[in-house]
């Protein structure tokens, strides 16, 4: 349901696409028909030919820069787990708003968990090589501060659970049971079509405004804790909304927001000091490529 996408998962996720087509073609090549247009063929082989034309460079230099990426970091003992994979892939889950909305982003683009997950490997691996490379002074950080410091202001957020249903009669069968005293996180459990946090009770965290729709936003900035809406029809179905929590706006401090403001500054830097380093590194081996 949140509406945000950060860059670095934008990051993670551009190339799926290209990767999609590359798989497709793998699987299908051969003379067999794609296509018949009154009965006359194209061939997979031609459109496997089409594809190489149209990405092979794209893909094929994607490739390379992935392998000398993994050859520096085999040099530097630099890995990556596959738990911090998952943990990676687990948070793109949450920005997509769970597993049926990812499980339908996969499935539009025709990539799998699987080559997804390896994406994410590659782009952690190239993270971890650049944070020992790229380096950051107090003086960098507190200068940043000072120059973006509202951007570290916490605004004012609340903390919220929700049981989504998809028509109004159901939503007011479940408030109906609320009323009644019935457990919140049970109910969400049992009725709420949000596969991404049903089992966790509907729950939501902290969301500030701006971060939900619209008619959903409105309603739980103006709920008190612990006070339950009524069924909130938007464009997902009926929200039965609870806040827990509520975090009133809040003037940044360096000291608090240091590992914020690091992370911003690196990731600038990465942009801008990794096409270098790449390059650089890949002076190091002989690369030839036979792609016609």
């Amino acid at each position: 349901m949140k509406k945000f996408m950060n860059k670095k998962v934008l990051t993670i996720v551009g190339g799926i696409v290209i990767i999609a087509l590359f798989v497709l073609v793998s699987a299908i090549s051969g003379p067999k028909a794609a296509a018949t247009i009154d009965g006359e063929k194209i061939t997979t082989d031609e459109l496997n030919t089409k594809l190489s034309q149209a990405y092979g460079d794209t893909m094929l230099e994607t490739m390379i820069n992935n392998k000398v990426v993994e050859l520096e970091a085999k040099k530097e003992d630099v890995a990556v787990t596959q738990k911090e994979i998952d943990a990676e892939f687990d948070k793109l889950v949450e920005v997509y708003g769970g597993d049926e909305a990812m499980d339908a982003a996969l499935e539009q683009n025709g990539v799998s968990k699987e080559i997804l997950k390896q994406d994410i490997g590659d782009y952690l691996l190239a993270d971890k090589l650049m944070r020992e490379k790229i380096k950051i002074t107090d003086e960098e950080m507190k200068t940043f501060f000072e120059e973006n410091k509202e951007s570290f202001n916490t605004e004012e957020q609340v903390e919220a659970s929700h049981i989504l249903v998809k028509d109004e009669k159901t939503a007011k069968e479940v408030k109906g049971k609320l009323d009644k005293g019935e457990d919140f996180a049970a109910l969400a459990k049992e009725y709420s079509t949000d596969t991404g946090n049903a089992e966790s009770g509907g729950e939501l965290g902290f969301f500030g405004k701006g971060d939900m729709v619209a008619e959903f936003e409105d309603v739980a900035f103006k709920l008190d804790v612990n006070q339950i809406s009524e069924p909130v029809k938007t464009e997902y179905g009926y929200h039965i909304i609870k806040v827990t929590d509520k975090q009133a706006a809040k003037e940044a401090v360096y000291e608090e927001s240091k590992e914020d403001v690091k992370e911003q500054i690196f990731q600038q830097k990465f942009q801008t000091e990794y096409p270098s380093w790449l390059e650089d590194a890949k002076k190091e081996y002989k690369i030839e490529t036979f792609l016609s």
